[in-house]
């Protein structure tokens, strides 16, 4: 059966792209990032603020929700997008990552995945079907297949084993799926760790299935920078044209900006808000850590240039104040400078394509980061 194309390809300069995927809530920009809302929540950080700072899509977890509030309840109360006042495109995670995450509070088959929920010990049973079954009733606009993702380095035999398995459950998946409604999606999800073959064999059998998206998982869980690059630029070129690619979990915005160098659309992360509450802020001169003493005294804002209000408008000595204080303000206004931040990194990206200056861009971006933050003189 034909699936049905959500993605139209609109630039390519070099193998970085920009496109744009409909969905029933409304266009996605690609290169995007997805801010992480796991429990249909973005931490410390208002719903409005997420849009306002440009993000068109974001993520939502099916195992977390599926125990709390439950699945069958957003679903009659309207689904997720109006459950939580988001009303713009949402993606699920199938729950694969936490057959990673969770991997002493579950037991794997060829049926299921079977968890000891976290929340009160009850026994739970998530199998292919199930992960398709729940995020239909989220109502989410892009379904993630359900797969086993291992922490990486790992034995190659359990690499092999893992992605079969996936690759099986992939086809499950697919069958589920089949009568969503028009407009919904379905990625598929390449495994295979650190090894080629094993990435090669994963990518091609899931095209074979068939699939409105492509989504490289296993990576960003434990292997250096360098092996996850090496292994997109394994996969990247196997994966059709004219479908999105997404790479899970990722990441730094030098992960992404190399990422995306080699061809990749989609990215979600933790990393924004989970940073901002420990204190630690993206910006267009690099990292800057605000617990450091050396802020105590400086009245600069974090940059002075930036578009986004809160970036410009507090001091650096205040930001300090406020997380060695533990203060709350800090870690929200931290969580959505580093939200806009990411947001402001995709939308230059997608210029610098556009205008075929990716290149360029790359180049300037990355010396920029690695000059560093200026002290004050």
């Amino acid at each position: 059966m034909t699936v049905a194309n959500h993605f139209t390809l609109l630039t390519q300069d070099g193998a970085a792209r920009t496109g744009v995927l409909r969905t029933p809530h409304g266009d996605v920009r690609t290169p995007a990032f997805m801010p992480v809302g796991t429990l249909g929540a973005m931490k410390g950080i208002h719903w409005r603020e997420v849009r306002d700072a440009g993000a068109d899509i974001v993520l939502g977890n099916t195992y977390h929700l599926m125990l709390r509030p439950g699945a069958e309840r957003i679903a009659a109360l309207g689904g997720l997008q109006k459950f939580t006042g988001w009303n713009g495109p949402m993606l699920t995670d199938s729950g694969g990552f936490q057959v990673m995450s969770l991997a002493q509070l579950r037991k794997i088959n060829e049926k299921a995945v079977t968890f000891k929920s976290h929340i009160d010990g009850l026994t739970i049973e998530l199998s292919p079907e199930r992960a398709i079954e729940v995020q239909g009733l989220l109502g989410s606009d892009i379904a993630m297949q359900l797969d086993e993702c291992i922490r990486l380095p790992a034995e190659r035999a359990d690499i092999e084993r893992a992605m079969q398995l996936s690759l099986r459950w992939a086809e499950r998946c697919k069958r589920a799926f089949e009568s969503a409604p028009d407009g919904r999606m379905l990625f598929g999800i390449v495994q295979g760790g650190d090894v080629p073959p094993l990435r090669h064999a994963s990518a091609r059998g899931l095209i074979d299935i068939g699939f409105h998206g492509y989504a490289v998982g296993g990576l960003a869980v434990g292997e250096p920078q360098e092996v996850m690059l090496a292994m997109i630029d394994e996969v990247a070129p196997i994966l059709p044209q004219e479908r999105p690619r997404y790479l899970m979990g990722v990441g730094t915005p030098d992960d992404m900006l190399e990422a995306i160098a080699r061809g990749i659309d989609m990215f979600d992360c933790v990393l924004p808000t989970r940073n901002g509450r420990h204190g630690h802020v993206f910006t267009r001169r690099g990292p800057i850590n605000l617990r450091n003493a050396r802020h105590a005294d400086d009245p600069r804002p974090l940059d002075e240039e930036s578009d986004w209000p809160s970036t410009r408008t507090y001091s650096r000595a205040y930001l300090h104040h406020l997380v060695r204080s533990s203060e709350t303000l800090g870690a929200m206004l931290l969580s959505e400078i580093n939200i806009a931040y990411y947001q402001s990194l995709m939308q230059d990206i997608r210029a610098a394509i556009r205008e075929n200056r990716f290149a360029a861009f790359r180049e300037k971006t990355k010396a920029e980061w690695a000059r560093g933050d200026i002290a004050p003189r």
